[in-house]
Formats: structure tokens, sequence, C-alpha cells
């Protein structure tokens, strides 16, 4: 069963240094992140042979935001190798629009890797 790994400051580059990595900026007031959470936990499963699941809570890692240019939640970034090569933020995401960009992003990734 693939795990979501719950990033801090610490330990975040580590955990996006290598392979293809969903990190879904999130907040624990933010209705739009908190509705997307289980989705997020079933992506995880469900793609596990594709990528890792992070989460990184926003209030506790505000460095970490600054520095990856986070202006709103909820955030979505995919990073392959450590570089963010897709991102997707906006107020209101449903499950479908963030599996279509999921979707996309990946189908890119496996572009520049052939």
């Amino acid at each position: 069963m693939a795990e979501v790994i719950e990033a801090t400051r610490e330990n975040f580059d580590e955990a996006i240094e290598s392979g293809t990595v969903l990190v879904d900026v999130w907040g624990p007031d933010c209705r739009p992140c908190l509705q997307l959470m289980p989705h997020v936990e079933a992506l995880a499963e469900q793609r596990a042979e594709e990528l890792r699941v992070v989460k990184l809570e926003a209030p506790k890692a505000r460095r970490a935001c600054i520095n990856l240019g986070v202006h709103g939640l909820p955030t979505f970034l995919l990073m392959h190798d450590g570089e963010e090569v897709a991102r997707l933020s906006q107020s209101t995401i449903s499950p479908a629009q963030l599996d279509q960009w999921l979707d996309e992003s990946l189908e890119g990734i496996g572009e520049e890797v052939s």
C-alpha cells in the first residue's frame, strides 16, 4: 500500500530529490484542500508505480512555500528529480480537474525522458 509522505521543512528537499513526486501544498483552514484530501490519498495508491505523493502543510513550512513560490492554496506541484515540471493552483479544483492535469503533466514528463 502506497503511503502519503508528510513532508516538513526539514525533509522536503529529500522527499522530492528523486523520481516523480506529486506535492500537495495544503492548509488545515483551506476547505478545498480538505475536500481534496481523500482523493489525493487515493491517488497515492492508484498511481504508486508512477509517482510518490508528498503533502506539505503550508503553515508549518512557510519558508519552503516561499521558496517554491506558492501564493495560494490548494497548490499541486509535479516534481521530477527535484525540479518542478508542472503546477496547478486555483481556489477550486475538482478531483476530475486534478486527474486531468496530472495525466497531461505525466505525459509531458514521459516525453522529456524518452
